[in-house]
């Protein structure tokens, strides 16, 4: 485990007690609002009763999100999700910090999906296609910074 993961797996503790469906709730509520003009536009119609499973191995914390009513849902481990998407928790930063594109990571096996390719494919290009609004470029920097945290061998 590099240094700054050493630092940061205490402090994931907690997180690792929480069931995980409070983490995907909460998350999902995150993007609700970060994605709230896609989700109008129905660029996010394709998640529609499927379920994409997110797995931060590093840190040992998952999320189970899909689409209900026109909103991004948080589900619980009781139902597999569709598609999977895993990696380490530097990864998934550099991904939502948009400093490394999906393919890069995949490409470079730092991510991995399983599962339903097809919706895997769909959400991939989604992201890379998406914007997040100028509002929320305070996150999007926060976002960078952890990002530029150094992780040794990467």
């Amino acid at each position: 485990m590099s240094a700054p993961l050493r630092l940061l797996y205490p402090l994931t503790f907690p997180l690792r007690l929480v069931p995980s469906v409070l983490h995907s709730r909460a998350l999902a509520t995150l993007l609700n609002q970060v994605m709230k003009e896609s989700l109008e536009e129905g660029e996010l119609d394709f998640l529609m009763n499927r379920r994409i499973a997110i797995e931060i191995d590093d840190i040992g914390v998952r999320y189970r999100l899909g689409l209900a009513d026109g909103r991004i849902r948080g589900y619980g481990d009781d139902k597999p999700g569709d598609a999977s998407i895993s990696g380490g928790l530097h990864e998934f930063l550099l991904l939502a910090a948009r400093r490394e594109d999906a393919d890069t990571l995949f490409f470079q096996r730092r991510l991995r999906m399983s599962g339903d390719t097809e919706l895997g494919l769909y959400l991939k290009n989604f992201l890379d296609a998406f914007e997040p609004p100028a509002r929320w470029a305070p996150m999007m920097r926060a976002l960078d910074r952890m990002a530029s945290m150094r992780f040794p061998g990467r």
